[in-house]
């Protein structure tokens, strides 16, 4: 069953939200190596990760993520109005029969409105809007609710595109950027990640000396009181 993603709270969405810079006519695509790697690792096929471009909206890093069986999906929002722009790239096709029985964004049941509109198609269901532009064994959606125009999310989605170097670290994110695990029995290994508690490890791999506890006995903490606490 196809899992459809939510849109975000625009609150929860401004703090970690990246700008993608365009590059024009000189715009570069990412190595295709890298893209496989990273894409795989959270089950989505390299070929359907694609960035867009709108002026005002910036990508929420959180979420991005897997659509479907194996399609991708992102979200882009406007600091100045609290709009939305999702994007969503899954295995199917998009013809005038099948047009009208996919629905619009995340709106569920209704009649879904299909008008041709050059190479893509425009799609309306209640106060959902999306264009859906047919690829090579997928499509390109991008769409949003009544605070978005129909022109931002028209050039976005025929402007849609694989990303660049920068737009794939914002995107999808090496592994060589996160923190590591902190507190608890975790590792403190990571960029970022506090030290580990007992059984953790320090860097280097070495265990993590702990002050509070004795040379002797179970290894738990001292915490000799007087009779009666």
């Amino acid at each position: 069953m196809t899992r459809l993603p939510r849109a975000l709270p625009y609150a929860s969405l401004l703090l970690p939200a990246l700008l993608l810079t365009g590059c024009g006519e000189q715009r570069q695509a990412a190595d295709q190596a890298e893209v496989a790697s990273r894409a795989r690792a959270l089950g989505i096929a390299p070929e359907h990760v694609y960035a867009i471009e709108a002026d005002g909206f910036t990508v929420a890093q959180q979420s991005v993520g897997v659509y479907g069986g194996d399609g991708f999906s992102a979200v882009y929002v406007s600091r100045a109005t609290g709009g939305q722009i999702q994007l969503r790239v899954d295995r199917t096709e998009m013809t005038p029969k099948t047009c009208p029985e996919q629905p619009v964004g995340d709106a569920s049941g209704g009649h879904t409105e299909c008008r041709k509109d050059g190479d893509a198609w425009y799609r309306s269901a209640g106060d959902q809007r999306e264009y859906a532009v047919p690829k090579d064994g997928h499509v390109v959606r991008v769409g949003g609710g009544p605070g978005v125009g129909r022109d931002v999310l028209r050039e976005a989605a025929l402007g849609a595109h694989h990303p660049t170097e920068e737009e794939l670290d914002t995107l999808l994110p090496g592994n060589g950027g996160g923190g590591g695990n902190g507190g608890g029995e975790g590792n403190g290994t990571g960029g970022g990640g506090g030290n580990g508690g007992e059984g953790g490890t320090g860097e280097g791999g070495e265990p993590v000396e702990r002050g509070d506890l004795p040379p002797v006995g179970d290894g738990a903490p001292n915490n000799d009181v007087d009779a009666g606490g």
